[in-house]
């Protein structure tokens, strides 16, 4: 049997490991159980899970009701179906509620959970505050996932993302424009100004580039204009494919669809990618002409992503190329039906 693409296309900086393109956010109880409930009947429809959830403590928990909410998202990640994908996001490290939730948390349902999400992380040593808090709770395996929210943050990504627990970074937009002072204009945390405004753009790409340098995953912020599906759609592009993220945030279960939709490969690239494929592995990896253009193993690994990214969204791969996703991938994104508009 000829080896497979993944023996021969190693050494990628970034892509070391996938995550589904979407990680949906909630709070509330009631939508904590819907968005359980939702990921579950989508696994059931695609045969795999196909988003996170991660259950928020920072903004879901009332004032001085945060020990209860922990035992409630704890309660909820352990009674989670076997092949869900939960995560929790805890208070900041300078939060009173910090420890007790790591306690809680980590310490009772860290083999039930993808990964814990630590928000407000300004620096390398709130990383190592959080690691420590999540190894004293015994969970010393969980990955850990941060948010990226001020300047002095984004300033220091590339040594936040170079930690070793660290599974992905992701931006926090309005608490970055609001943390400017007001030198950002409200617009800024809008669907438009996000993409347009220099500063905020530059944060996005400097979180992007800190990410795929340490072979982390840079997720996308929210779009608060959850009603409109059109703008949605249009920030899930640019953020997919021209600001270099592989993941995104959803606040609202009509966004995850077109999230999945917006960060999948398109069917011309598929079809390149496995004709690609084909010829390079006939040739045993060496160098190929395809469509008049010369072809070796550094593009060879970018088709063939491209071919996992089709294959880890729920597309039909190419009949000539189903031999290598069969058994699966033994890490898989979470498989997702693209639905495009």
């Amino acid at each position: 049997m000829k080896t497979h693409p993944r023996d021969i296309l190693l050494a990628a900086q970034a892509g070391a490991f996938a995550l589904p393109v979407c990680d949906h956010y909630s709070g509330v109880a009631s939508r904590m159980r819907k968005s359980l409930q939702l990921q579950a009947e989508m696994t059931a429809e695609f045969g795999t899970c196909v988003f996170d959830v991660t259950l928020d403590c920072e903004d879901g928990a009332p004032v001085g009701g945060e020990a209860d909410h922990a035992a409630l998202v704890t309660g909820l990640a352990l009674a989670a179906v076997p092949e869900a994908r939960v995560a929790v996001r805890v208070h900041p490290v300078d939060h009173p509620a910090f420890d007790a939730d790591v306690a809680t948390i980590a310490g009772q349902a860290a083999s039930r959970l993808t990964h814990l999400m630590v928000p407000k992380v300004e620096c390398v040593a709130d990383v190592q505050r959080a690691v420590a808090a999540m190894d004293a709770a015994g969970a010393t395996s969980l990955p850990l996932h941060v948010l990226i929210e001020s300047p002095a943050a984004v300033h220091r990504a590339f040594d936040i993302a170079a930690h070793p627990r660290v599974q992905s970074l992701s931006f926090g937009l309005m608490d970055f424009v609001s943390a400017h002072g007001g030198a950002i204009p409200a617009d800024g945390m809008g669907v438009t100004g996000q993409f347009s405004h220099p500063l905020v753009l530059r944060a996005k790409i400097e979180i992007a580039s800190a990410c795929h340098a340490h072979g982390k995953v840079p997720s996308h912020n929210v779009v608060t204009e959850f009603k409109d599906p059109a703008a949605l759609q249009t920030a899930a592009h640019k953020a997919a494919r021209e600001l270099g993220y592989t993941r995104m945030w959803s606040i609202h279960p009509d966004q995850i669809r077109p999230i999945l939709a917006a960060f999948a490969p398109e069917d011309r690239e598929i079809h390149a990618a496995a004709g690609i494929i084909e010829r390079a592995a006939a040739a045993e990896w060496a160098p190929v002409q395809f469509e008049g253009r010369l072809h070796d193993r550094a593009s060879y690994r970018f088709y063939w992503q491209v071919l996992e990214r089709a294959h880890q969204t729920g597309h039909a791969v190419p009949e000539n190329m189903r031999h290598w996703f069969d058994p699966a991938p033994p890490t898989p994104l979470a498989a997702v039906q693209a639905v495009r508009h």
